[in-house]
């Protein structure tokens, strides 16, 4: 069985000095409760029987979340509940989380591409703030202060949940009245979303680090809108197009010709708008021609370049891993989760395939165009790197705007 209980109570609902509030709260709470008064202690008897329980903080969102043998689901997620409402906050386990805090921060630091990613958004204007400065922000961050962000965030009204498992009609009975009962405060219901607007970065960000040998890079566009799903079906399946497989149209292309180990790209919405970025780890002498493929094969999309049977190639790629992603409990929670935590919406895990089958190639292109129109877009580096080259790199992907 797993658990998921996710609150809006992330970063952007804090001032930027006390912006580790929310992450030093969350690893605060899954300690000292009411039932057993020591961190060390209630999680050794949470695990007692291999169970699993972690908690995540994001710039929107705190998520708690467990899994555990299904012959003692309801223990764990008693337990569960008993450490979201009856936290105790100790002082002394303050001071021990601001320690482990501290570390895990200097250990985030040491991800280059999470280093730029971050450093990007917060130039495009979202509410984010990198691992190295929120190390220098984290002494502002007072007890007083996380108990003031629990009672504001912690309530019934700001709660999704979402269990997954062998949900007979009983056990659905049982949850429903153990969380609807759970002892939060009601609240003044759900938090909004921020109000970002995201800007052009008219100057590539270069962020310089002698101690690496490569180059990281991050390239954005942004639709100044939401797409709605049949426009996100058609982004994801131009997303697996490009760079999921070694057979795909960028990665496949350059790890042909010797230029670059591994890409990712990927696709995301706010409230106000949508976003497509691509990033990757290159040799610097490899970064221009690596650059030509991608520029050349997003013109190929735009100009219709696609033929009928790597869209359904694609489309068999985006089903079997649909179909993957069910085969455990935790896969299927996240199938219903990232919707209904980000805007309420429950989909029909049912109609994926035919929301697959429904994608077209001329969707496709419109969709992939209408990306760009906006010309909103940005673009960094982190590496031992100079601004001229950097420059040159941009200019490369310039013309796609």
């Amino acid at each position: 069985m797993t658990f998921d209980f996710n609150f809006r109570a992330g970063e952007y609902l804090v001032e930027r000095n006390k912006t580790e509030t929310p992450h030093l709260m969350e690893h605060m709470l899954l300690g000292a409760n009411e039932f057993i008064p020591k961190a060390r202690a209630f999680q050794a008897e949470f695990e007692k029987n291999g169970a699993y329980s972690n908690a995540s903080t994001g710039s929107y969102d705190i998520t708690y979340e467990a899994e555990c043998a299904d012959f003692e689901w309801e223990r764990v997620l008693e337990l569960l509940l008993v450490a979201i409402t009856k936290p105790l906050f100790l002082a002394e386990e303050f001071d021990s989380e601001f320690g482990n805090v501290r570390e895990e921060l200097a250990a985030r630091s040491n991800n280059h591409f999470r280093h730029l990613s971050l450093a990007l958004r917060e130039k495009y204007g979202f509410k984010v703030v990198t691992d190295q400065e929120r190390r220098k922000l984290l002494t502002n961050v007072k007890l007083k202060d996380i108990v003031a962000h629990y009672e504001r965030t912690h309530t019934t009204s700001n709660l999704r949940f979402v269990m997954a498992g062998n949900l007979s009609e009983k056990r659905q009975l049982a949850v429903k009245d153990r969380v609807g009962n759970m002892g939060l405060k009601k609240g003044r219901g759900r938090q909004p979303l921020p109000v970002e607007h995201p800007k052009t970065l008219q100057d590539p960000l270069l962020i310089r680090n002698r101690t690496v040998d490569n180059i990281y890079f991050y390239v954005d566009t942004f639709m100044l809108r939401r797409m709605d799903d049949p426009e996100m079906d058609a982004l994801s399946l131009i997303n697996t197009m490009l760079t999921e497989t070694l057979y795909s149209r960028i990665l496949g292309t350059a790890r042909e010709r010797g230029l670059v180990y591994g890409m990712s790209s990927g696709y995301g919405q706010t409230l106000t708008s949508t976003n497509w970025w691509i990033g990757a780890q290159v040799m610097s002498k490899n970064a221009p021609a690596l650059f030509n493929i991608v520029t050349n094969e997003m013109k190929n999309i735009f100009d219709g370049k696609l033929s009928q049977e790597d869209i359904e190639m694609a489309k068999q790629y985006a089903l079997g891993r649909f179909q993957r992603s069910g085969q455990t409990v935790g896969g299927t929670a996240n199938g219903y989760s990232f919707r209904y935590f980000f805007d309420d919406v429950i989909d029909d895990y049912y109609q994926v395939p035919q929301r697959i089958k429904a994608i077209t190639k001329t969707r496709i292109i419109d969709i992939t165009r209408a990306l760009f129109e906006d010309k909103v877009w940005g673009f960094g580096v982190l590496g031992n790197s100079n601004i001229e080259f950097v420059s040159q790199l941009q200019d490369q992907v310039r013309q796609l705007w």
